[in-house]
């Protein structure tokens, strides 16, 4: 029997401790059945203070370090989250665990996007006994289309068959 992915012990613990996200990227287009790999979770949070005050004290109680070398609870004010956009061009903060090279955490900080609505239309699949919510095929591939990258432009491409599959089936 193999180890798990490190991303159901994350979202494990992020259920636990009542964190409001949703998954989105790769893992979400893997959950929706799109044939892909990917090396790190993706995630949409609710970003209102309590919400990433909880997110950060998770990671920290996992192992995890931010990417930048910042106080992860300063993602939690807005004014610095856009101080970290105009100087250091962030769009994601990077979690990472010093001793699982590959276990990386993104999450999304650009405020355009409508996180409440990603998380209001999301989809609740599992993972053994894990609830995951995991962003709508609609929003993902909205949000892979601003992004446009080649792995992105075949997921959308993934994405809209395993739609139509769906819809077909009822």
């Amino acid at each position: 029997m193999g180890t798990r992915p490190f991303y159901l012990d994350v979202i494990e613990a992020l259920n636990k401790t009542g964190v409001l996200y949703t998954v989105v990227g790769g893992v979400a287009a893997i959950l929706h059945g799109a044939p892909r790999m990917t090396g790190d979770l993706d995630l949409a949070v609710i970003l209102e203070e309590e919400n990433i005050l909880r997110l950060a004290k998770t990671m920290e109680r996992m192992g995890y370090k931010p990417r930048i070398p910042v106080d992860p609870g300063d993602l939690a004010d807005p004014a610095i989250r856009e101080l970290w956009k105009k100087e250091k061009g962030l769009k994601v903060f990077t979690f990472f665990h010093p001793s699982k090279p590959f276990a990386e955490v993104d999450i999304l900080i650009e405020e355009s996007t409508n996180f409440r609505g990603i998380w209001e239309r999301r989809r609740e699949y599992q993972a053994g006994d894990i609830p995951v919510p995991t962003v709508s095929i609609d929003d993902l591939i909205a949000m892979k289309q601003l992004s446009a990258r080649d792995k992105d432009l075949a997921d959308i491409t993934a994405l809209h068959r395993i739609k139509a599959l769906k819809e077909r089936k009822g």
